[in-house]
C-alpha cells in the first residue's frame, strides 16, 4: 500500500508563513492499494490539492471513507473535481447518524444546500453512490480489507483498519480516550468503568499489532486538562494507544490549528522525551503534508 498525506491539520485549515513546513489543510489521506484502487480517508480541504492531482487519471473511481461529519473532515467535499467530470465513480462511505435518523448521504446533502453552494446535487456529473456502514462490520473495496470501530467523540465516529496482502494501517479520525464520567464515590462509577475497560479492548482488538497507526494527537497533556470532553486525544495518549495496540509506527496527525511548525515540533518532542526508550513504545513520528509513506 502507499499512503501520502494531503491534510494534517484539525479543526480549521489554518494556511500561512507559520504552518508551511507541517501545513494547514484538514484532514484527508489517499490510500493505493497494491492494485491501485483509491482510497480517500476524510474529505477536509486537503482532498483539493489531491483532486488535482487526480485529473490525469480520469476517469476514475474513488471510495471516500468518512470518520465523522464535523466540518474539518467533510468540507472539501464539495470541491472534489471528479465529482464535476462524467465517467467518474464516487462511493462514499460513513455512519448512520441516529439525531438526524439519516445515513452517509447526508453529509453531501447538507453542504449542497442552495444556500451555502452554487452546484446542486442533481447537476454534478459523476455517478455519486453513498453505502452507510455499521461499526465493526468488514468489507471489501479491490485487494484490499476495511474494518470500522466506534471510537470516542461528541458525534458518530469510526475508526478505520485497512489490511492489504499483510500490510495494514489503522486511523482513528477524531478520537479521546475513554474516561469514567462517574466520581469513584458514584453509584455508577464500577459500571462505567467496566463499559470502559470493554470497549478499550475492542478497540485495540481491531487495531491489534497494525503496521501504520495514525491517530488525532491534537493536544499536548496540559491542554487536555481544559478541553476534556472535546473528543480529541494528546500525544501521550496517542503513544500509550500505539504500545497497547501493538502498533510498528504511529504517525500524529489533527494538528492543533493554532500551533506553529516550530511549536508542534517542540511540544512533540517534549511528549516524546517521556516515552523514548519504554519498553514496547513504537517509533513514533509526526504527520505532514506530501508526507508518502509505502507498506
Amino acid at each position: 500500500m502507499k499512503i501520502k498525506f494531503w491534510g494534517v491539520r484539525g479543526s480549521i485549515a489554518a494556511p500561512g508563513p507559520n504552518t508551511v513546513k507541517y501545513g494547514g489543510n484538514t484532514t484527508c489521506i489517499e490510500i493505493r492499494t497494491d492494485n491501485n484502487e483509491l482510497i480517500i480517508l476524510d474529505a477536509g480541504t486537503g482532498i483539493f490539492q489531491l483532486s488535482q492531482m487526480l485529473l490525469k487519471e480520469m476517469p476514475l473511481t474513488a471510495h471516500i471513507l468518512n470518520t465523522h461529519s464535523h466540518w474539518d473532515h467533510i468540507q472539501g467535499l464539495p470541491f472534489f473535481i471528479p465529482l464535476f467530470i462524467a465517467g467518474n465513480k464516487v462511493r462514499l462511505y460513513g455512519a448512520f447518524d441516529p439525531v438526524f435518523g439519516r445515513g452517509i448521504e447526508q453529509i453531501m446533502d447538507v453542504q449542497l444546500q442552495y444556500s451555502y453552494f452554487p452546484v446542486r446535487e442533481a447537476e454534478l456529473r459523476a455517478r455519486v453512490e453513498y453505502e452507510t456502514l455499521m461499526p465493526e462490520h468488514s468489507f471489501t473495496i479491490g485487494d484490499a480489507r476495511i474494518t470500522t470501530t466506534l471510537l470516542n467523540h461528541p458525534v458518530i465516529n469510526y475508526g478505520y483498519r485497512i489490511d492489504c496482502n499483510g500490510k495494514s494501517v489503522f486511523f482513528t479520525g477524531d478520537h479521546e480516550p475513554y474516561y469514567n464520567i462517574y466520581s469513584p464515590t458514584d453509584d455508577g462509577y464500577e459500571e462505567y468503568r467496566v463499559l470502559i475497560e470493554q470497549k478499550e479492548k475492542s478497540i485495540l482488538a481491531v487495531m491489534q499489532g497494525v503496521d501504520l497507526l495514525i491517530a488525532d494527537a491534537s493536544y499536548t497533556t496540559d491542554e487536555y486538562s481544559s478541553k476534556k470532553g472535546w473528543g480529541h486525544g494528546s500525544f501521550d495518549s496517542c503513544f500509550e494507544l500505539a504500545k497497547n495496540a501493538g502498533a510498528k509506527i504511529l504517525y500524529c496527525t489533527h494538528h492543533e490549528p493554532t500551533r506553529s511548525d516550530e511549536a508542534l515540533e517542540q511540544a512533540f518532542e517534549q511528549a516524546l522525551a517521556v516515552h523514548r526508550g519504554v519498553a514496547g513504545s513504537p517509533e513514533c513520528r509526526l504527520a505532514y503534508e506530501g508526507l508518502e509513506i509505502f507498506l
